[in-house]
């Protein structure tokens, strides 16, 4: 067997490995007694000591340093383009893994498992006081893991670049304030055009059997195959994948707020079609994985507003959404529900923003999160600076920490750097979906009759099938011809909702 050979068969053990820990955290948010947390934590910590254990091991090591040096990752010369690309994405795998002690990764593994359920228990008791002792712990263990993997420009820099490689905050800030020079004039000039969209068409009863029956629908549509998959509820909507073959996504839903359960039915709908269409042939090696978190964002945003909050979609959907639910929207006519479903409106709630003040919220978890790892705000100050920021962003300040501080799953498990991928996301969005509308023939007319498959496969083939053959910005540019800039996103959004709102 040749080292190549050898090394993927090794990863694919350790994906295996990944994919068993995968499995113990979707049943901890969907099925698991409560009672079971501290037992599922010690089984959580042991199946990723064992992974790490395997990533760093010989059967790695070896037939890796036959084609990589290991101290700077330059592949052999000899290697054709392509492998010269595996080996070094694999390598970036292997030598941030290795500058991870053993005994680290273990306790990291049961911290953030037992805090991931004391999270969702302190948000349901509005309590951020039995949740901070771990938060404390995290933050002082994400610490400790910049000493090992090395800082970078910042130590914020560290983390950021685990989520999206090649990323820095001094980017993400240039980004963020072109975005913000536009979007805050024109979030004022909706507030003054003073239209009402009748948001609460939305509001009213929505039974939750129905609301499932239309998002699963609406699911196959799109081609997620639940033969290869599957929806359940959670307190945070997610996505999880073990395999190609096996990707669950969870939604939540309120039956009086319909667009909360569509949207986070199709935005998880998106990161699992990004699983099930990645190659199974490269499964455990870097091309059968996301390129980077930001790409993977950008899949579930485009087909939650892109295509989700889309006149053509509701041309077909709207029609059915009716005979569902006739006495909420049977003498509502087409555009006066698409005005509604794309109200701008600050709101306390990220995963229920609109998607123009969405970016607002991550703009301001950006902002508290580098204070947090750059200059060592307290923990225990958090709450306060979290309200003084939605007031200082958005104009509203959280009625509880339940729907402030607490509001999100990410810091339990560690997620530091996790946030921004969310606004670069819908900066990818944009451009990936203006390039599918000159590759596709007539793409909207498809969309407005319901054929939401050939999107599906364009996306699968340009994008999910590359793995991580590309770097994010090398995707955006082979793709588009242009590097990544705020300026589609923003041009998308001016001209919606300058319409939506006679502005």
């Amino acid at each position: 067997m040749s080292a190549l050979e050898a090394l993927k068969a090794e990863l694919r053990v350790v994906a295996r490995l990944r994919s068993t820990a995968s499995l113990l955290h979707w049943d901890q948010e969907t099925h698991m007694p409560s009672g079971a947390g501290a037992a599922r934590a010690d089984q959580i910590a042991l199946i990723e000591s064992l992974t790490h254990e395997r990533l760093v091991g010989d059967g790695v090591r070896r037939p890796l340093a036959e084609l990589v040096d290991l101290d700077s990752g330059k592949p052999d010369p000899a290697l054709d383009e392509e492998t010269a690309r595996l080996v070094h994405e694999i390598w970036r795998d292997y030598h941030q893994a290795a500058a991870l002690p053993a005994d680290f990764v273990e306790d990291y593994a049961r911290l953030t498992a037992r805090a991931q359920q004391v999270w969702a228990q302190s948000r349901k008791d509005n309590d951020f006081n039995a949740f901070a002792p771990y938060l404390e712990k995290i933050v002082a263990m994400k610490h400790r893991e910049v000493e090992y993997l090395g800082k970078k420009e910042t130590a914020y820099d560290t983390l950021l670049d685990q989520f999206e490689p090649g990323m820095t905050s001094a980017e993400v800030t240039r980004l963020f304030d072109s975005v913000k020079r536009r979007l805050v004039p024109l979030i004022q000039a909706i507030r003054d055009a003073g239209v009402d969209t009748r948001q609460e068409i939305l509001k009213q009863s929505y039974p939750k059997d129905k609301q499932w029956q239309f998002g699963l629908q609406v699911l196959k549509d799109m081609g997620y195959d639940l033969d290869r998959g599957r929806q359940d509820v959670s307190a945070h909507p997610f996505t999880i994948d073990m395999h190609p073959t096996d990707v669950r996504i969870t939604t939540r839903i309120d039956e009086h707020d319909f667009l909360s359960g569509f949207s986070s039915t199709v935005h998880e709908g998106g990161h699992g079609l990004y699983e099930q269409g990645l190659d199974p042939e490269w499964y455990g090696t870097p091309f059968g994985q996301a390129i980077s978190y930001g790409i993977h964002e950008s899949q579930s945003r485009l087909w939650e507003n892109l295509v989700g909050l889309s006149k053509p979609f509701w041309r077909h959907y709207y029609p059915r959404l009716q005979a569902l639910f006739p006495e909420n929207l049977q003498t509502v006519d087409l555009d006066t529900f698409y005005r509604a479903i794309n109200t701008v409106k600050p709101s306390l709630i990220r995963v229920d923003a609109d998607e123009a003040t969405y970016n607002l919220h991550i703009m301001l978890r950006f902002e508290i999160e580098k204070k947090v790892i750059n200059d060592g705000l307290p923990v225990r100050e958090l709450p306060e600076l979290w309200n003084r920021k939605m007031e200082e962003y958005l104009g509203v300040r959280p009625d509880s920490d339940a729907n402030g501080v607490l509001q999100d799953v990410h810091w339990s498990f560690g997620g530091f750097g996790y946030f921004p991928t969310y606004a670069l996301g819908n900066l990818y969005n944009v451009p990936i979906m203006n390039q599918a509308r000159k590759e596709i023939e007539d793409l909207e007319e498809k969309i407005a009759s319901g054929n939401l498959l050939e999107l599906r496969e364009w996306l699968r083939n340009r994008l999910h099938r590359l793995g991580r053959r590309k770097t994010a910005s090398e995707l955006i540019q082979d793709l588009t011809g242009s590097p990544l800039s705020a300026e589609p996103f923003m041009e998308y959004l001016e001209t919606k909702y300058r319409e939506i709102y006679g502005i």
